[in-house]
């Protein structure tokens, strides 16, 4: 394919020279691949910084949230246990993470988009700038229902299952929090979706074409990862799988909604450019 073809209906000739005059691509249209990795591994320095500094703030934020979540069923209901000197850090080092990840992910977000911005289109870098302060909105929401829906239903189950065993309950403060964020910290990723398939169709990656096509497969997927992080009981599955399907259904809906605006605005380039043609 052509410079022309790749960014049309856009003049892609004055695009990849000024891109070559500020050293973003070589003469052959790449950005060299040193400079690329040495890119990458800038942004990642940033994150981790950014991600430390979360860290400490998390651990002064611990206490409260651990105060909080005690108060809170399903932890006000029992009595927590120590197995190890280290379960207190632990489960400091835990809480503490959990905070960095939220603090750390609309940086995140910005910095996955600055370092794919050099590839793209002025046009394009705007619309996919507005997308970063929703990473952590969707995140919480994410974060909400895993912990007030998924998490309940599978606790409950666990505890169901030991009665019917006649086991006696002795719990963990590790185990019990080691278990809550293996369930709360994949579903509140999967709730990123939306605006990872907003922005692989602003980059024209992805389509609602291609993604209806890929139905089936992803209900497949979302069946697996549903069943995966639930108790095995049906009634589970289908609280937590129903919601993950309609998730995806939205991100559809929202890149249908990007795609159409994409077609409005090239539709416009190739009048104004048909209008320049035909005045030339």
């Amino acid at each position: 394919m052509s410079k022309g073809e790749s960014n049309s209906p856009m003049k892609a000739g004055d695009k990849v020279r000024e891109k070559i005059d500020k050293g973003l691509l070589r003469e052959d249209g790449l950005m060299p691949l040193l400079e690329h990795l040495g890119e990458f591994r800038k942004r990642l320095i940033y994150i981790l910084i950014v991600l430390t500094l979360g860290l400490v703030l998390g651990l002064v934020a611990a206490q409260p949230l651990y105060n909080y979540l005690m108060s809170l069923e399903p932890a006000n209901t029992m009595t927590l246990h120590t197995f190890s000197l280290w379960d207190g850090i632990g489960m400091y080092m835990k809480i503490a993470l959990v905070i960095a990840l939220v603090i750390t992910l609309p940086f995140t977000a910005y910095q996955l988009w600055a370092f794919v911005k050099p590839a793209l289109r002025p046009i394009e870098q705007r619309s996919t700038l507005k997308y970063v302060p929703f990473a952590l909105i969707m995140f919480l929401a994410g974060l909400a229902f895993a912990y007030f829906v998924v998490f309940p239903l599978a606790f409950n189950f666990t505890r169901t299952v030991a009665a019917h065993l006649n086991l006696e309950e002795t719990y963990g403060i590790i185990q019990y929090f080691t278990f809550m964020f293996s369930i709360l910290i994949p579903i509140s990723l999967l709730f990123e979706l939306p605006l990872v398939i907003m922005f692989l169709t602003a980059i024209r990656i992805v389509n609602p074409l291609r993604l209806r096509k890929m139905r089936r497969l992803a209900y497949f997927i979302m069946a697996i990862i549903g069943v995966t992080i639930t108790p095995p009981d049906f009634i589970s599955d289908i609280l937590v799988i129903i919601p993950l399907v309609l998730l995806y259904e939205f991100s559809v809906f929202l890149s249908g909604i990007v795609f159409r605006k994409q077609q409005e605005k090239d539709a416009k380039w190739e009048e104004e450019e048909d209008s320049a043609a035909a005045q030339t």
